[in-house]
C-alpha cells in the first residue's frame, strides 16, 4: 500500500509549528530543517554519482524532499538571502517544482516550505510530453527546473538566457550530488517538449522549462 507523502508533509509541518493547507487553498507545507553535515563526503558523491534510470516504487521522505529542494534552491545566508547555488548578480530567476504522485509543489526558499500548484498524479503525462521517456512517469519525484527570465534580463539583457542556463546546470549538479549522497539516485533530462511541459504542470506563462531531474531510489 502507498502512503500518502502529503499527510507526512502536513505532520511534519505540525511538529515543526508551521501551518499548511490542501489542494487550490494550501498556504504552504513546512518541510524538516536540512542537514548541513551529512555521512558522505563531497568527493564520495562525485565519484559515486551515476545516472539512474530505472526507480523503486518508494515515495521520498520529506526529509529527503527537503535535501534535495535545498540543495538547489536553499537559502545558505538567512540575513542575504544567498543560495545553494550561484546567480548572476543574485537576481534569482530559477523556480523550482516537485512533482510527486500527490501532485506538483513549488518549492518557496523563504520558509523553506512547499506550496501545491496542482493537484493529482501528473507524472504519466508528463512523461509522455518528455519524448516517453520511462525515468520520468517512474521516479518518485521530478525536480523540475525553470526559469524566469526577464529578471535576470533586467540587468543582463541578451546574456540573460545564458546565464540561466547556467545556473540551472549548477542547481541540477547540486541535486544529484545531493541525491547520490542520500542514497537515491537521479539523472538530468534536457529532451522534452517545452512548451507542452509547461502545460501539463500548469506553469505561469513567464516560466520556461529547462530541466527535468527524476530523483528516486535505484531499481536493482
Amino acid at each position: 500500500m502507498r502512503v500518502s507523502t502529503h499527510g507526512v508533509y502536513c505532520v511534519a509541518a505540525a511538529m515543526a509549528g508551521i501551518g499548511g493547507g490542501a489542494g487550490g487553498t494550501d498556504v504552504g507545507r513546512g518541510l524538516p530543517a536540512p542537514v548541513l553535515t551529512g555521512a558522505m563526503s563531497l568527493e564520495e558523491a562525485i565519484a559515486a554519482r551515476r545516472s539512474v534510470r530505472e526507480f523503486e516504487n518508494t515515495p521520498l521522505t520529506p526529509k529527503q524532499v527537503s535535501q534535495l529542494c535545498w540543495a538547489g534552491q536553499g537559502i545558505t545566508e538567512p540575513g542575504r538571502g544567498y543560495r545553494a547555488s550561484p546567480s548572476a548578480g543574485a537576481l534569482f530567476p530559477i523556480e523550482l517544482y516537485v512533482v510527486t504522485a500527490e501532485g506538483v509543489d513549488h518549492y518557496e526558499p523563504r520558509g523553506h516550505r512547499l506550496e501545491r500548484h496542482v493537484s493529482g498524479d501528473l507524472r504519466q503525462a508528463l512523461q509522455a510530453v518528455s519524448l516517453h521517456q520511462d525515468a520520468v512517469g517512474q521516479a518518485p519525484a521530478c525536480m523540475v527546473i525553470t526559469a524566469v527570465v526577464k529578471r535576470t534580463a533586467r540587468k543582463y539583457g541578451d546574456r540573460a538566457e545564458r546565464y540561466c542556463f547556467m545556473e540551472a546546470g549548477h542547481i541540477a549538479q547540486n541535486i544529484l550530488l545531493q541525491a547520490t549522497a542520500l542514497h537515491l539516485g537521479g539523472v538530468p533530462i534536457g529532451a522534452f517538449e517545452d512548451k507542452q511541459v509547461a502545460t501539463v504542470l500548469k506553469l505561469p506563462k513567464d516560466h520556461r522549462v529547462l530541466y527535468l531531474v527524476p530523483v528516486g531510489r535505484a531499481r536493482m
